[in-house]
């Protein structure tokens, strides 16, 4: 039985030190016009047979390299990573690299495998009686660890070393690690062990201290579709990149799941892969629809969305699927948006890499941000729901309302805008600037929307795609401090005062003037204060030092020896309210309602022309009567 090598472009090399020629090595020359010999999956011919053939291991390759050209070899590795990732084909790999030999020769271990030696094939078909191959699923106990302990003590028959390859190790029972750890720490010279494990968290840190550990990554999909795409070429298909960039994106960076999806779509689309047998097959959203139901709930138009919605489903697509991808490309968008150059993948669309950049100049970063997290949270209740479709359509209706909505930032923006008196301006310098009607609050400016798709109806209304946000200030003293309120000279009133300490949110204070204090006179720098019995003493001097502060001018507040006439601005809320809830109560639809819910209470009473709010008093609690204490 014979190896086959293909030579592969000098563009895939792994580092500038390997050699040009880099192979795709299949593990058998099978004579396919011979109707008995069995089908090899693609998985299993395509297995890398040397170091050159691993892709995008480069930090464990040149690790391995560098340890067996300095004779630095360990006595165990432990190699982790995905499934499908190259753990148990990295694993055969340096059981014949440790036990490499040329006929005739002995030069010791080499991870240069061009050249098969006189191991090589019994260790690649697993049938090498000095590699011992075992999975710990199925040898879990201690008596199976009690057996290697014992056999590890004989030298190898044929081989330099005796290598043993435990696959899933982390299925060994703690008995089994612990008896295993003596041999492990200090083996035989002839005896080297190799795990691999996709679970590296359940393995003992004593073990793993006493192994050499290798991560093996993820694939990235752009690699994945060159790989894809040789193994295509050299089963003689016609492959279309699109296809094989889904199958790359389904395959989640596993090597081997790929393959073998690569495989059914040889099948399903008789030797050719087109793009629209990969989608059916995998029962996937067609990508060029998922960007305009994308393009419709962003332009609020929720009736489009939904149409778009159906019509997918109608062909077959799961709504969990649909969401999963539209939240597949807000993240696209979003990317793009922080970093252009990944418009450079490979196994992205050009669809997606056009349209998904012109969404990323006119989308602003909150937009995405929110789309994101109601896609994400919505997801879970479309995988809950007994009806997935009505989950579907009521998270794209929440996001299409939401859609031209500034974000929390925008409006504390607008408020500001309108309370200073300037006007706001979008984030993007190139977006014209529009005029509000007179007397209304400042416009939210946006870029025009994306151009619609065929077939999609007329949007409803435009979409917020930039962010609206305030002109930077100017360096300039005088710029930066036009429009901004001066502070007061004097009050005219107490309540204009404890309005004027509550714009600077000091709560605290705010609390004390309102429930302990009685004005006697306000003037220019001076305040005379009548405190009750209950007030603390240190409030005069507090809101002194405070109006100083926030003023720059001195003011002397002195409190009063006689007792003032009147009102504490909170007897005063106090009374307000318990007349709102007396007329509430006097009133006949609020009595008709009282006596049709005999349980139902008076929590909230709002007063619509002075637009004035009695709430129920959080201390006291409210029983349908106005509370007598006063309220907080």
């Amino acid at each position: 039985m014979s190896l086959v090598r293909v030579a592969r472009p000098a563009s895939h090399l792994i580092s500038g030190s390997e050699p040009a020629n880099r192979r795709v090595m299949s593990e058998t020359a099978e004579d396919t016009t011979n109707p008995n010999t069995p089908y090899r999956v693609l998985a299993r011919k395509y297995r890398p047979q040397t170091f050159e053939d691993l892709i995008g291991q480069d930090a464990m390759v040149r690790t391995l390299t560098n340890a067996f050209a300095s004779g630095r070899i360990a006595q165990a590795y432990m190699l982790t990573g995905v499934r499908g990732i190259g753990k148990t084909t990295t694993a055969r790999l340096i059981a014949r690299a440790l036990n490499f030999q040329k006929s005739g020769e002995d030069s010791g271990p080499s991870v240069d495998l061009s050249v098969k030696g006189e191991h090589c094939d019994a260790i690649l078909e697993s049938r090498h009686v000095d590699v011992i191959e075992m999975d710990a699923a199925s040898h879990t106990g201690v008596d199976n660890v009690r057996e290697i302990n014992d056999a590890v003590k004989y030298k190898p028959a044929s081989a330099r070393y005796k290598v043993y390859i435990i696959d899933e190790v982390h299925m060994l029972s703690t008995a089994a690690f612990n008896a295993l750890l003596k041999t492990l720490e200090e083996p035989p010279p002839h005896v080297k062990f190799i795990f691999a494990t996709t679970e590296i968290r359940k393995v003992p840190v004593t073990v793993l201290s006493r192994c050499q550990r290798f991560d093996l990554r993820r694939l990235e999909a752009g690699l994945l579709v060159e790989h894809f795409q040789r193994v295509s070429d050299l089963e003689g298909v016609k492959a279309e990149t699109e296809a094989l960039g889904m199958i790359a994106r389904a395959a989640e960076g596993s090597v081997r799941d790929g393959l073998s999806l690569l495989d059914q779509a040889i099948a399903y689309g008789t030797d050719e892969v087109r793009a629209d047998d990969v989608q059916s097959m995998l029962g996937l959203s067609d990508r060029a629809r998922i960007i305009d139901l994308f393009e419709a709930v962003m332009r609020g138009d929720a009736a489009a969305a939904m149409d778009e919605l159906e019509a997918q489903h109608n062909l077959g697509a799961d709504p969990e699927v649909i969401m999963a991808d539209l939240a597949g490309f807000v993240h696209w968008v979003t990317k793009l948006k922080v970093s252009p150059k990944s418009a450079d993948d490979a196994a992205v669309s050009q669809a997606e890499r056009t349209r998904g950049r012109e969404f990323a100049e006119q989308l602003a970063m909150p937009v995405l941000a929110r789309a994101w997290q109601m896609l994400l949270k919505g997801m879970e209740e479309v995988s809950r729901a007994n009806n997935a479709l009505m989950a579907a359509e009521m998270l794209l209706i929440r996001m299409a309302h939401i859609a031209d909505m500034p974000a929390p930032e925008e409006l504390a923006r607008i408020v500001e805008a309108t309370d200073t008196g300037t006007a706001a301006s979008p984030v993007d310098d190139k977006a014209p600037s529009t005029a509000a009607d007179a007397g209304a609050a400042p416009a939210v400016a946006s870029s025009p929307a994306p151009v619609q798709g065929s077939g999609s109806p007329p949007a409803t209304h435009a979409p917020v795609m930039a962010a609206t946000q305030l002109k930077p200030a100017s360096s300039d003293d005088e710029d930066s401090t036009a429009g901004q309120p001066q502070p007061p000279a004097g009050f005219s009133s107490f309540e204009e005062l404890v309005a004027y300490v509550s714009s600077k949110r000091d709560v605290k204070l705010v609390r004390e003037l309102e429930r302990h204090v009685l004005p006697v006179s306000i003037g220019t720098g001076h305040i005379e204060l009548s405190l009750l019995p209950d007030a603390p003493a240190s409030i005069a001097n507090e809101l002194s030092r405070r109006l100083e502060a926030w003023t720059g001018n001195r003011w002397i507040v002195s409190v009063s020896t006689t007792d003032a006439p009147g009102q504490t601005i909170a007897d005063q809320k106090r009374e307000r309210r318990d007349d709102l809830f007396r007329r509430a109560r006097e009133s006949d639809d609020v009595q008709a309602v009282l006596k049709g819910f005999p349980r139902a209470e008076i929590m909230e009473v709002r007063d619509l022309k002075a637009e004035t709010i009695a709430p129920v008093d959080e201390q006291h609690g409210f029983d349908g009567d106005a509370p007598d204490d006063p309220a907080d």
